[in-house]
C-alpha cells in the first residue's frame, strides 16, 4: 500500500503551524467541494484526500505519530500484526509496558525505551470515509462509539472493538510508546502491575516578549533587542509586520524552549491602518474643493500629487493604488485611502461677508434638506 504524504497533499510544509494547517486545509476544500464541481469524480476523490489529511494534521496527537513513522508506517503495521499474533491479557486494568530491545530500529528515537516522552492517543470514531492507508496507519486509534473493550481505562484508550491490539501496543512493540519495562521485582508498572498511566509530550512552556513599533518601521522593517535571561537578543522584524505578528527563535528561551516576541504596532497620528490598506484624511480649503487643486499628499512613500476635481464634497475618498503598507510575508503592497476633509473660512472680514453674499446668490445649489421625511 503506497505511503501518503499528507503534507504535500495539503501543499503544506512539515514545519507548518497549526493555523497554516487549517488555512490551506480551507482553501483547498472551497476549491475542490462537490458542491462547486457537481459530478466530478475528481474533484470529489481529491476532496476526501483533503480531508483525510487534515483529519491527522490537525490532530497533534495524530500528527506527532505519523511525523515519527512517517514512510515507515509498513514497519507499524508488521508490529501490529505480530502483537496481535502473541494475544494479550483483556483483563481489567492490564498493563502495556514496552517490549522493544535496545538495538530495536527506533531504539534511538526521543520516544524510545528508557525516554521521558510519551504518546496518548485518542481516536475520533468511524474511520470508514477514510482511506485504506489510513486504517491500517491508525487502526488501533480509533474505537467505535459505544463499543465496549475488555481491559480499558476509559474512552480513548485505543483499542479495538475487535479485540486486536491498541496502537499503544504497536507502538511498545517498537519501542516508541515512550515506556521502560520496570525491572523485576521493583513494583513499578509492567505487564500485570496495573494499567499505566498516559500522559502528552512534556515540553518546556516557551517565553515571550512585546515588541512596539512605529507605522514607519513596519512599513520599512527594523529590529529590536530583547533581553532575557541575562542576555541580549536581536530580533529581526520584518517589513509589513502588524500589531499580533509572531517571531519565533527557536530554543532561545530558558531551558532550550522558544522564545516568541510578539509585535505591536502604535498608533500613527496621520495613518490609519487596515490590513496592508491605509487611511488618512486631506484637509483641503473651501476654494480646492470648490475650483479644484494639485494637492500634495504625504504616503509612507514619499509625497505625491493629488489632483482634486472641482466641485468635491467633504467625504470624497481617492484610491492610490500601492501606496499602502508592505504585504507580510508577500509581495507588493496594499493601498492608500484619502478622505477629502473641506476646512471652510471662519471669521470673515466684513469685507469677505460682503462679497460673499453675492456669490451664494449667483450660486444654484439645491436645497440639500429636501430629501429628509
Amino acid at each position: 500500500m503506497e505511503y501518503k504524504d499528507y503534507y504535500a497533499v495539503l501543499g503544506a510544509p512539515r514545519t507548518a503551524t497549526q493555523s497554516e494547517i487549517k488555512k490551506a486545509f480551507r482553501k483547498l476544500a472551497r476549491q475542490h467541494h462537490p458542491d462547486a464541481k457537481p459530478g466530478d469524480t475528481t474533484a470529489e476523490r481529491r476532496f476526501k484526500e483533503i480531508n483525510e489529511a487534515n483529519a491527522v494534521l490537525s490532530d497533534p496527537d495524530k500528527r506527532v505519530l505519523y511525523d515519527r513513522l512517517g514512510a515507515d508506517w509498513e514497519s507499524y503495521s508488521r508490529a501490529g500484526a505480530a502483537s496481535g499474533a502473541g494475544g494479550r491479557s483483556t483483563g481489567g486494568g492490564a498493563a502495556r509496558g514496552a517490549t522493544g530491545g535496545a538495538g530495536g530500529r527506533f531504539a534511538g528515537s526521543p520516544g524510545g525505551p528508557g525516554g521521558s516522552v510519551r504518546h496518548e492517543f485518542h481516536g475520533s470514531g468511524d474511520t470508514g470515509d477514510f482511506s485504506d492507508f489510513f486504517n491500517v496507519f491508525f487502526a488501533g486509534a480509533s474505537e467505535p462509539s459505544g463499543a465496549a473493550s475488555a481491559g480499558a481505562s476509559g474512552p480513548g484508550r485505543g483499542r479495538r472493538a475487535t479485540g486486536g491490539p491498541s496502537f499503544e501496543d504497536i507502538l511498545a512493540g517498537m519501542g516508541l510508546d515512550g515506556r521502560a519495562s520496570a525491572p523485576s521485582g521493583s513494583g513499578g508498572t509492567g505487564a500485570g502491575q496495573g494499567a499505566a498511566r498516559s500522559s502528552r509530550p512534556q515540553q518546556q512552556p516557551g517565553a515571550e516578549a512585546v515588541a512596539e513599533i512605529t507605522l514607519e518601521e513596519a512599513f520599512h522593517g527594523t529590529a529590536r533587542r530583547v533581553e532575557i535571561d541575562g542576555k541580549r537578543l536581536e530580533v529581526q522584524i520584518p517589513a509589513g509586520a502588524d500589531t499580533g505578528t509572531r517571531i519565533r527563535l527557536t530554543g532561545k528561551a530558558p531551558g532550550g524552549s522558544d522564545l516568541h516576541v510578539v509585535v505591536k504596532q502604535l498608533p500613527d497620528p496621520t495613518f490609519t491602518r487596515k490590513g496592508a490598506n491605509l487611511e488618512r484624511e486631506l484637509p483641503l480649503t473651501l476654494g480646492e474643493a470648490l475650483l479644484g487643486a494639485d494637492v500634495l499628499v504625504r504616503t509612507p512613500k514619499g509625497r505625491v500629487l493629488l489632483t482634486i476635481p472641482p466641485g468635491t464634497q467633504p467625504g470624497r475618498t481617492f484610491r492610490l493604488t500601492g501606496r499602502g503598507m508592505p504585504r507580510f510575508k508577500a509581495t507588493g503592497h496594499g493601498d492608500l485611502y484619502v478622505r477629502a476633509r473641506v476646512i471652510l473660512p471662519t471669521d470673515l472680514s466684513d469685507a469677505a461677508r460682503d462679497a460673499a453674499h453675492p456669490f451664494i446668490e449667483l450660486t444654484e445649489q439645491p436645497d440639500p434638506r429636501n430629501s429628509e421625511t
